[in-house]
C-alpha cells in the first residue's frame, strides 16, 4: 500500500507516533487536548510493572551536590587539628642523666625502750620489749628395767628367857634369820618382857611382831621355822633371845617391769624444754607488729621451770614431766633505723648535693643485747648515691627557643661535668626548637 503523505498530521497520527516512540518501560502516557484524557496504553515487557526513570545525568548532579560539603568539612577538622597541634600541643622533653657518686658509713648506734623518737644528738632510736610465757606437759615412756620381786611378810613370835631376868629391846630392822637361813627384818622397833622364874622353872617372855624377807621372791614364802638373832651371837643372849613363827610367810613373787632412770628424766627436760621454747618464741614473734626489726641474738629464753614428781628408780611404765619457758626480745622499728641512716648520710653530703633515695642501702647486726635492761649497741652500714643539684625551672626557662644544639651547649655550660648524658626529643616531629613556654619544657632527671 502506498504510505500516505501529510502535510498537516492528524492528532490521532501524531499520538499513536509519540507513543511509538515512548520506551517500552513506561507504563502510561496521559494527555490532555480539548478537555478530552485519552489513556494509551504500553504492552508491559516481562508482565512486570515499569517505574520511570530519573536520568542518570541528574543523579550524578545530586551526587556531587552531598559530597562536596562533606569534602569541605572535612578539610576544615583537618586544618583546625593541624593548628592545634602546631600551636597547642609543641614541647620538648629534655633528658639529663646527673653523675652519681656513691658515699658510705659506719656508726654505731644504741636501740633504747626508754628513748621516745629518734635521738640524733645521741646517736639513738627507740626500742620495745616484748615478752611471752608457755608452760608445757608431757608423758614420756620409762625405758629401764628391772625385777618385780615381791617380798614375803608373816608374823613371829620373840621369846627372852634370858637369866637373870633382864628385859631387851630392838630397834625397827633388826635381823632374823629361820633356820633354812632366809632372813626378815622387824618392820618397828620390839620390846620384849624379861622372863620370870618360879623355882628352877623360867617362864620366857614374849611379844609378836611383823617381819618382812630383805629381799623378793618365792624363796621366802617359807613354811613355820625357827628364828634366830644374828646380832647376838657371840654373847650371852644368843641363845636365851629366840623366835618362832607359826605360820607361812607369804607375798613373795618375782616379775620383770620398766622403771624410770636418769637418761629417762634428762632426756624427757630435753625434748620438752625445746618445744617449750619453740612455743614461747612463736608466741612472742605474733606480739611483734609488723613493720619491726628482731635481730638473731636480740631475744632471750629462760626455762622458769622443769619438774617431774616421779623420781629415777621408781617402777613405772611411765611418767609425767613439766617445763615452763619465758622468751623477751628487743625490737626497734625498720622505718626508725632507716631514717636515722638516711639523715646521718644527709648530714654528710657536701654542699650543693641530694641524696638519690632509690640508690639508699642499709644493714645491720647487734654487737651486744641486754634483753632484761632493755637496750642494744647496733652497728649500722649505710650508703646511697648523691647529684649535684639541678634547678628544673630555671633549667627550663633558660632553653625556651633554643634548638637542638643550642639547648645542648647551654645545658652544658651550666652543669658541665656534673652530667654524663643529655638525650633531646621535640614533638610533634615538625618541631626543631623550644616552645617559648616555659611549661612546655620538660626538664626529666635520668639515673
Amino acid at each position: 500500500m502506498p504510505k500516505k503523505i501529510y502535510d498537516i498530521k492528524p492528532p490521532k497520527v501524531v499520538n499513536k507516533i509519540k507513543v511509538e516512540q515512548k520506551p517500552k518501560e513506561t507504563v502510561a502516557i496521559k494527555r490532555t487536548r480539548a478537555k478530552k484524557t485519552v489513556y494509551q496504553q504500553a504492552q508491559p515487557v516481562n508482565k512486570e510493572p515499569i517505574v520511570s526513570q530519573i536520568p542518570a545525568q541528574k543523579i550524578k548532579k545530586q551526587n556531587r551536590s552531598f559530597k562536596k560539603p562533606i569534602f569541605i568539612g572535612a578539610s576544615v577538622l583537618v586544618i583546625m587539628f593541624g593548628i592545634f597541634l602546631f600551636f597547642a600541643l609543641q614541647k620538648v622533653d629534655v633528658l639529663i642523666w646527673p653523675k652519681v657518686e656513691t658515699l658510705s658509713f659506719k656508726e654505731t648506734i644504741t636501740a633504747d625502750k626508754s628513748a621516745t623518737s629518734i635521738d640524733e644528738a645521741n646517736i639513738a632510736i627507740p626500742a620495745q620489749y616484748f615478752e611471752a610465757t608457755k608452760t608445757n606437759s608431757q608423758d614420756f615412756p620409762a625405758t629401764g628395767n628391772a625385777d618385780n620381786a615381791g617380798q614375803a611378810t608373816g608374823s613371829i613370835t620373840i621369846y627372852n628367857k634370858y637369866d637373870p631376868a633382864t628385859p631387851f629391846s630392838f630397834k625397827a630392822g633388826t635381823h632374823f634369820m629361820s633356820d633354812s637361813g632366809k632372813l626378815f627384818v622387824a618392820l618397828q622397833k620390839v620390846s620384849i618382857p624379861a622372863a620370870t622364874k618360879s623355882g628352877s622353872k623360867i617362864t620366857p617372855g614374849s611379844v609378836t611382831i611383823q617381819v618382812q624377807a630383805v629381799e623378793g621372791g618365792t624363796d621366802y614364802n617359807i613354811a613355820p621355822s625357827n628364828f634366830s638373832i644374828p646380832g647376838l651371837k657371840g654373847t650371852a643372849y644368843y641363845y636365851s633371845v629366840y623366835a618362832t613363827s607359826t605360820s607361812a610367810m607369804t607375798g613373795g613373787y618375782t616379775g620383770k617391769v620398766k622403771k624410770v632412770t636418769d637418761d629417762d628424766i634428762q632426756g624427757a627436760q630435753d625434748v620438752l624444754t625445746k618445744k617449750t621454747t619453740d612455743d614461747a618464741t612463736t608466741a612472742l614473734k605474733s606480739q611483734i607488729p609488723t613493720g619491726y626489726v628482731l635481730l638473731d641474738n636480740a631475744s632471750l629464753s629462760n626455762v622458769t621451770n622443769a619438774s617431774t614428781p616421779t623420781k629415777s628408780g621408781t617402777v613405772a611404765d611411765k611418767f609425767t614431766y613439766s617445763v615452763t619457758v619465758k622468751a623477751s626480745a628487743l625490737v626497734f622499728k625498720k622505718s626508725d633505723i632507716d631514717q636515722f641512716a638516711k639523715n646521718y648520710i644527709i648530714s654528710k653530703i657536701p654542699d650543693g648535693k641530694t641524696l638519690l633515695d632509690s640508690t639508699f642501702k642499709d644493714d645491720y647486726s647487734a654487737s651486744s643485747v641486754d634483753v632484761s635492761g632493755g637496750k642494744a649497741t647496733i652497728n649500722l652500714n649505710c650508703s646511697s648515691g648523691v647529684y649535684q643539684n639541678i634547678d628544673k625551672n630555671s633549667v627550663a626557662l633558660s632553653l625556651i627557643g633554643e634548638n637542638e644544639n643550642q639547648i645542648k651547649q647551654t645545658i652544658n655550660n651550666s652543669l658541665g661535668n656534673q652530667i654524663s648524658k643529655v638525650q633531646i626529643n621535640f614533638w610533634p616531629f615538625w618541631v626543631t626548637s623550644a616552645p617559648n613556654s616555659q611549661k612546655t619544657v620538660n626538664i626529666q632527671l635520668k639515673f
